[in-house]
């Protein structure tokens, strides 16, 4: 009889658990997290799983890895979640861009189970769900933004589609760690006209740099003659003041000679016989000059008295008296 009832209650067992959903696992792919494991009194949990016990149909417990014990017939383990971070390919949507250019992205969403129980009781399926918020996020964030700064700010849409995501999966027990934009597709009217604004963009950069170029040369040129123009200037304005200080030097040294001879003379004609030395004096230059008036001019103007030497040397003496000679 007990043989009977052991088999009967493996049976249902069996039976409940393949009618058990399981969250995390599809048909197609059992990525997720591990088959739902069978209920034999002794368990043991691997390592970064959680496994969710239901007793009689009500939530009981999470089994951490390690060694369990369970009831059999009253205990089930229903769900069996993945600790580890998942990758979830984002199929290829299209959307529209703030300037109504129709783009093909698909991208890849990373994110990691925080809460086995609400990731379990929270939402029914959570591939799709979050799939689904990863793809409607995406289209409203590039309903934002134009189309190049699609492809400029690809770093800032991924992180407000992460935060979009983490904002409507809390209560889900899920936590989006990254998403990736993989492919961005744009038809091909505008990538043409892009590869045409492309090159716009080179022919306007070369065409500039040129324009730089030919006017760095000129005012390099100017800046040469300039530098030139004023060195030059320079160049005379010392050359001029060096002029003007040497003939001043020269100016100076003759009054400073002149006035030594005078200076000496004076002191010449104080001593004895001094007037009779000046009046020899007077009378050789005197003599001299007359010799040479007829070699530079053919009109000769002459005194009455030019020969009477003694009358001329005579008033330049009196001169000399009325016109005394300071020390």
């Amino acid at each position: 009889m007990l043989r009977t009832l052991c088999r009967t209650g493996g049976a249902l067992l069996q039976q409940t658990q393949r009618a058990a959903p399981r969250l995390w696992v599809t048909p197609a792919q059992q990525r997720w997290a591990s088959s739902l494991p069978m209920n034999t009194l002794v368990l043991f949990v691997p390592q970064q799983e959680a496994w969710v016990v239901e007793r009689m149909g009500r939530f009981h417990r999470i089994l951490e890895p390690g060694l369990n014990f369970l009831i059999p017939l009253l205990d089930r383990i229903r769900y069996v979640q993945s600790l580890k971070e998942i990758v979830i390919d984002v199929p290829e949507q299209s959307a529209v861009s703030l300037d109504n250019v129709t783009l093909q992205i698909d991208g890849v969403l990373y994110l990691r189970i925080l809460d086995p129980f609400k990731a379990s009781y929270g939402v029914e399926d959570p591939e799709y769900a979050v799939t689904q918020l990863a793809q409607t996020t995406m289209r409203s964030e590039l309903g934002k933004l134009t189309l190049d700064k699609v492809f400029r700010e690809r770093e800032s849409l991924n992180s407000n589609i992460v935060h979009s995501i983490n904002q409507a999966s809390d209560d889900w027990g899920i936590r989006c760690l990254r998403y990736e934009i993989k492919d961005i597709h744009v038809p091909p009217r505008v990538k043409e006209s892009m590869q045409m604004q492309v090159e716009a963009e080179r022919k306007k950069r070369a065409t500039v740099l040129e324009s730089e170029g030919t006017r760095e040369a000129a005012i390099n040129v100017a800046e040469g003659r300039k530098q030139a123009q004023i060195l030059a200037s320079e160049g005379e304005k010392a050359e001029r003041i060096n002029n003007a200080n040497g003939e001043a030097q020269a100016v100076l040294l003759k009054a400073e000679a002149k006035s030594k001879a005078i200076r000496v003379l004076s002191e010449a004609l104080s001593e004895q016989n001094g007037n009779a030395a000046a009046s020899l004096t007077v009378a050789e230059q005197y003599v001299s000059a007359f010799s040479n008036l007829a070699k530079e001019s053919n009109t000769i103007l002459l005194p009455t008295n030019a020969g009477d030497m003694s009358s001329m040397v005579t008033q330049v003496f009196l001169i000399q008296k009325q016109v005394p000679l300071d020390n």
